[in-house]
């Protein structure tokens, strides 16, 4: 073989050789970008459960609440209303009434065997938390993406796919100084 031909095939294969890392450090940069989208798709899931659950679980804890204070409420009020009482007929409306708030709450125990409200508070309490731990776990999963990609394009030769492919470094999230208390539960 002649040398010009050994030349031209050196230069080939090292041509060839550059275009590949060129187009795998191109792939990587964008396969980069979309990992930190897709986590930041996360974050968004996340947040979008946080605020259709939330209403949701508080709006169920409220309601269930009202309905067994209002039993134990009415039971209260007619116990009450009894031991007032200042003749048979207030004494016998009394009765009635306490009958008709223990009849209700025997309805409620056999549908709830366990009607205990401070259950569901429990329950809105540990989905609150899951809810919050979730959030968290996707937030540092895009910000180990973001550092990922950053630290990669921030290099050479990164920085020159970067260019390339139109891609820019990523925000890290970073909770907003209100977000960084607890969120209050109101009832």
């Amino acid at each position: 073989m002649k040398t010009g031909a050994k030349v031209t095939i050196i230069v080939l294969i090292i041509a060839t050789l550059l275009a590949m890392s060129a187009v795998s450090g191109y792939n990587k940069v964008i396969s980069m970008n979309e990992n930190v989208k897709s986590q930041w798709a996360q974050v968004e899931n996340q947040l979008k459960r946080r605020y259709d659950l939330i209403p949701n679980l508080v709006a169920t804890v409220k309601g269930y609440a009202a309905h067994e204070k209002g039993v134990f409420d009415d039971i209260a009020n007619a116990r009450t209303k009894y031991f007032q009482a200042n003749g048979v007929k207030d004494k016998i409306d009394a009765s009635n009434q306490l009958e008709g708030a223990l009849s209700r709450l025997l309805m409620l125990k056999e549908a709830y065997p366990q009607l205990k409200a401070n259950e569901n508070f429990l329950k809105l309490q540990d989905s609150l938390e899951g809810t919050e731990n979730r959030i968290a776990v996707e937030r540092m999963r895009y910000n180990v993406d973001a550092k990922a990609l950053n630290a990669y394009i921030k290099g050479i030769p990164g920085r020159f796919y970067a260019a390339m492919a139109g891609v820019s470094p990523a925000q890290y999230y970073e909770a907003p100084q209100q977000e960084q208390e607890a969120p209050q539960v109101k009832f």
